[in-house]
C-alpha cells in the first residue's frame, strides 16, 4: 500500500465529508460508536478547507461522493444494495445517487476503440455520434455500422478509469484497517469485506467482455418471453474497454406523458415489468440487478427492452427451491413448515427454537394478509422477513439482499406506471407456475432424472467406488468403545452400495 497517497486521499475525502455535511449523516445513519465519531472529527474539521465544495443543490451524501469522482459515486452505488451494512436510510438515500459525470471527447472514444479492437473506428462505423449518456466507469455513443446500416450503441470505458480505481480502491482498504483499528466495535460491519465486495463488482465492470457475456447469457434465458427483449451483442466490435450492442429504440419507460402520448397501456407495463422480474429471478435465476426507468425502454410495438448489465443477481437452483417453498408457505399461513424449512437448509443455527421462530414469522405473515390489496409490497415483506432471520442469527446472504433490494425497485417502477397496482394479484401466477414446476410430483421426476443422468456418468465407475469405500472403512480402527466406528463406516458403504443399485435402477427406467 502506497501510505503517503492514502493518507492524502483520505484526508481529502474527510474534509469533502465535512464540508458538505455528509459525515454527520453517514455516522447517523450507521449508529457509530463514540469513539470512531470523535476520531472523525478530530481527523476531519482541520482539514475542511481541503475539501471538494460539491453541488449545494444536492442531498449531503450524493453531494459529497459525486464531488469525490467515479471510484466514489460508484461505491455509493454499490453501497446501496447493502442495507445490512449501512443501514436502510443509508441505503435509500444512496439508491438515488445520479451517476451523471461530465463526458470525455469523440476523439477519446475513438482512440481506445482502435487500441482495444484493433480496428479503425471511420471504417467500421459509418456514423458514430457524441456520447448520449456518461456515467462513472464509461459513456455510450449511439453509431452506424458500415457493413449493414444497423444503429448501435457502443460503451466505451473512461481513459484512466482502471488505474483510478485501483488507487481509490488501495485508498478504502487503508481506511477500513483504520476504522477497524480505532474501533473494534465497528468490526460487527465486516468494512474489509466490504471493501472486497466492491472490489470484486469494480473489477468485473472494468471487463466490459464480462457484461457482454451476461448479456448474451440474459438474452438466451429470455429469448421466448413474449413483450420482452435484450439488445443483440455484436462480438466482433465488443472487447475488455469496448462493448457494443444494438441500438434500444423507444419511450423511456419513466416518462409517463411520452408513454401515453404514444398510446401504450402503462397498467399493462406495469404488470409486465413485474412478472418478467420475477420470471427471471424463479425461472432462471439469473436477473436484472439494477432494473430502474433508466435502463428499460418501451419499443414502438410495445415491448419493453432492457440494457445495462453491469449489475446481474444470480440465485443457485437449491436456494430458489427453499425460497419457493417458504413463499409457499407464507401462501398457506403454515408457519411452522416456513420455520422448518429454515432449519433443514441449514438458515438459522439448529439451537434456536422452531416454534419461537414460527411465531415471529407469523408476525411478519399476518399483517400482510390483513393488508389492503393495492398496499401490499412484496419488497417490504422481504425485507421483515430478513429482519426476522437476523434476530435469529440467519446470516447474511449478499445475492438474497440484491434480489430484495432489486424488489423494491421494481415495485417502484410498476407502482409509477399504475399506482392502484395490485403487487400479489399480478406475481400470483409467476409464483405459482414456479412452486407447481419446483415444489409439486413433476418436480420430483424431474429430480430423478437429474439425478439419473448425474450417475449414469459414474456408471461403470460405481462397483470401484463402492469396492474402495468398503476397504477404506474396513481399515478404520475400532474406538476405545468398540466397533462403534466400524459400524458406522460400514453402515455408510452399505448405504452407498443400496444408494447405487437404486440409481443404477432409476437409469434402467428412465
Amino acid at each position: 500500500m502506497r501510505g503517503p497517497h492514502n493518507i492524502w486521499r483520505l484526508i481529502r475525502t474527510g474534509a469533502t465529508f465535512e464540508r458538505t455535511g455528509a459525515m454527520r449523516a453517514v455516522l447517523d445513519a450507521m449508529e457509530a460508536p463514540r469513539p470512531l465519531r470523535v476520531a472523525a472529527r478530530v481527523l476531519g474539521w482541520p482539514f475542511t478547507w481541503l475539501g471538494y465544495r460539491g453541488d449545494p443543490s444536492m442531498p449531503p451524501i450524493t453531494r459529497a461522493l459525486t464531488a469525490l469522482g467515479p471510484a466514489y459515486i460508484k461505491f455509493g452505488q454499490v453501497l446501496s444494495t447493502r442495507p445490512d451494512v449501512v443501514g436502510q436510510d443509508l441505503a435509500d438515500q444512496l439508491r438515488v445517487l445520479q451517476d451523471r459525470l461530465p463526458p470525455f471527447s469523440v476523439d477519446a472514444a475513438k482512440s481506445t476503440i482502435r487500441e482495444e479492437l484493433s480496428v479503425e473506428p471511420d471504417s467500421v462505423f459509418e456514423e458514430f455520434g457524441p456520447p448520449v449518456a456518461a456515467a462513472s466507469i464509461a459513456q455510450v455513443h449511439r453509431a452506424r455500422l458500415a457493413t449493414t446500416g444497423e444503429q448501435v450503441a457502443v460503451k466505451v470505458l473512461r481513459p484512466g478509469i482502471e488505474r483510478a480505481f485501483r488507487r481509490d480502491i488501495d485508498a478504502f482498504y487503508f481506511a477500513a484497517r483504520l476504522v477497524e483499528l480505532l474501533s473494534p466495535a465497528s468490526r460487527r460491519l465486516k468494512p474489509m469485506d466490504v471493501i472486497g465486495h466492491f472490489e470484486g463488482v469494480v473489477l468485473g465492470e472494468l471487463d466490459l467482455r464480462l457484461e457482454s457475456a451476461a448479456a448474451s447469457e440474459f438474452a438466451a434465458n429470455t429469448k421466448d418471453d413474449r413483450g420482452f427483449r435484450v439488445p443483440r451483442i455484436v462480438w466482433p466490435l465488443s472487447g475488455r474497454r469496448v462493448m457494443t450492442l444494438g441500438w434500444a429504440e423507444g419511450v423511456p419507460l419513466g416518462d409517463n406523458a411520452a408513454l401515453d402520448a404514444a398510446g401504450h397501456d402503462r397498467r399493462a407495463l406495469s404488470e409486465r415489468v413485474l412478472q418478467l422480474f420475477l420470471r427471471h429471478a424463479l425461472r432462471d435465476g439469473f436477473f436484472h440487478g439494477d432494473m430502474h426507468q433508466g435502463n428499460m425502454k418501451v419499443a414502438p410495438n410495445g415491448d419493453i427492452i432492457a440494457y445495462d448489465f453491469g449489475i446481474m443477481g444470480y440465485i443457485d437452483p437449491y436456494t430458489r427451491r427453499v425460497y419457493a417453498e417458504i413463499l409457499y408457505g407464507f401462501i398457506r399461513r403454515d408457519y411452522l413448515r416456513v420455520a422448518e424449512v429454515h432449519f433443514e437448509a441449514g438458515y438459522v443455527p439448529p439451537d434456536r427454537d422452531v416454534h419461537e421462530f414460527a411465531r415471529a414469522l407469523r408476525s411478519v405473515g399476518e399483517p400482510i394478509f390483513g393488508m389492503d390489496a393495492t398496499r401490499i409490497s412484496m419488497g417490504r415483506l422481504l425485507a421483515y422477513l430478513f429482519e426476522v432471520t437476523e434476530r435469529f442469527g440467519m446470516e447474511t446472504r449478499t445475492e438474497l439482499i440484491l434480489l430484495q433490494r432489486t424488489m423494491v425497485v421494481v415495485e417502484g417502477v410498476s407502482r409509477s406506471l399504475n399506482p392502484h397496482m395490485n403487487i400479489w394479484e399480478v406475481a400470483r401466477p409467476v409464483v405459482e407456475d414456479y412452486i407447481k414446476e419446483s415444489i409439486g410430483p413433476r418436480a420430483v421426476v424431474n429430480d430423478l432424472i437429474e439425478a439419473a443422468r448425474v450417475l449414469s456418468r459414474f456408471g461403470p465407475r460405481l462397483p470401484q467406488l463402492i469396492e474402495e469405500a468398503l476397504i477404506r472403512q474396513a481399515d478404520t480402527p475400532k474406538d476405545e468403545h468398540g466397533p462403534s466406528v466400524w459400524r458406522r463406516g460400514a453402515w455408510t458403504a452399505a448405504g452407498a452400495a443400496g444408494g447405487a443399485g437404486l440409481a443404477l435402477l432409476v437409469i434402467a427406467l428412465v
